[in-house]
């Protein structure tokens, strides 16, 4: 059945939010929550207490109404998986672990995945580097800067960061530090004779220079449905080792340094703000993004993404040089406890619940082709 086959046999009056049980599943389940929606969370076994007992609805609390626990998660595309979800008049939210979980399979995600989906599916594949229509790509043609990039290792000739997919967990990449081809080649091969990602992962490495600034995440939210860009927040990650490392005394960390690895595994986030003479900066760089997707991956971007980021110092000025793009929910719900939603709404917003407005908004003026896919 078409979308819109779909949504015509959908009781819109009772609809679930539906979502992944990972990520950002309880922002997505409470701020649905507080706007009147049914919420469902697939989670797989060994994962779901949370979901299934510690957040679980009780009277006024808690925020998820039901689970729907599989073997794998990978299980969700399973016809009757999918039937249970559609039985429900489930729109799904999709996040990071979606993909992920789905092994990044989005041939799969765009075809195979009836339910609808909040936002547009087929943007979710641009954060695959591999891809030639990726999101550096879109951030080339949007006029947005991001770090210079040596397709070559043997052009390294300043510190550089190396982004390879791991091995064994395929959603994770293995960062590492190189400031030449020597240091390069040193480092890759104890990596790769200990297995931490093979030959063919390395071959879609990316190779970008290392930007010294200030990292802060810009979550935005485009409604289509009223043709506005907004800034939910802004945050930081918080990542294991590199923190940990940081913190011993400096004396002492190129001695550990040789015995530890250096990872940047996330951990958490943390809330930051910015000087408001940034905003301006930001937005514009949001609007370019926005009016890029909307030309290379029609409807374009639909609810939130982030813009990744790094603050660098001038001369002449602060710049933003954006490192990532993650266009779909963030993974930090701590940007709620930033000011930039209360300023715009008098309160403060989570992106879960600014979802669940779009949705409402959708179905009060009939308009779910906007904001589905």
């Amino acid at each position: 059945m078409s979308l819109k086959q779909i949504l015509n046999s959908y009781n819109l009056s009772n609809l679930t939010v539906a979502t992944l049980g990972s990520h950002s599943a309880l922002d997505v389940c409470r701020g649905a929550k507080n706007l009147g929606f049914r919420t469902l969370v697939i989670t797989e076994i060994g994962r779901e207490k949370t979901y299934e007992k510690y957040y679980k609805t009780d009277g006024k609390l808690g925020c998820v109404d039901e689970t729907i626990t599989l073997n794998k998660f990978s299980d969700l595309l399973q016809p009757d998986v999918q039937k249970q979800l559609l039985d429900k008049n489930s729109i799904f939210v999709p996040n990071r672990s979606f993909e992920a979980y789905l092994n990044f399979d989005y041939e799969k995600i765009e075809k195979d995945f009836k339910v609808p989906m909040f936002g547009n599916r087929e943007l979710l594949k641009i954060e695959e580097r591999g891809r030639a229509e990726n999101q550096y790509y879109l951030l080339e043609k949007s006029g947005i800067k991001y770090p210079k990039q040596f397709k070559d290792p043997k052009d390294i000739d300043r510190l550089c960061l190396i982004k390879v997919q791991e091995k064994k967990r395929v959603f994770e990449r293995a960062f590492f530090l190189a400031e030449n081809y020597q240091d390069y080649k040193n480092q890759v091969d104890e990596k790769l004779k200990t297995g931490v990602f093979t030959e063919k992962q390395l071959s879609q490495a990316i190779i970008e220079e290392f930007v010294v600034g200030v990292q802060v995440n810009f979550n935005f939210f485009y409604s289509p449905i009223s043709d506005r860009l907004e800034l939910m927040g802004t945050d930081m990650r918080r990542q294991t080792n590199i923190e940990g490392l940081l913190r011993i005394p400096s004396s002492y960390q190129t001695e550990v340094s040789k015995k530890i690895s250096t990872k940047y595994e996330e951990a958490g986030h943390i809330a930051v703000t910015v000087l408001e003479s940034m905003l301006e900066k930001a937005f514009e760089l949001g609007e370019r993004f926005v009016k890029t997707s909307k030309e290379l991956f029609s409807p374009g971007i639909v609810g939130p993404f982030a813009l990744q980021s790094i603050i660098v110092a001038g001369p002449p000025k602060k710049d933003i040089i954006v490192i990532d793009i993650s266009p779909r929910m963030p993974g930090s719900p701590g940007i709620a406890s930033t000011p930039y939603g209360n300023y715009l709404y008098g309160k403060n917003i989570s992106v879960g619940e600014r979802v669940a407005m779009e949705i409402k908004q959708a179905i009060k003026i009939n308009s779910f082709a906007k904001i589905l896919s």
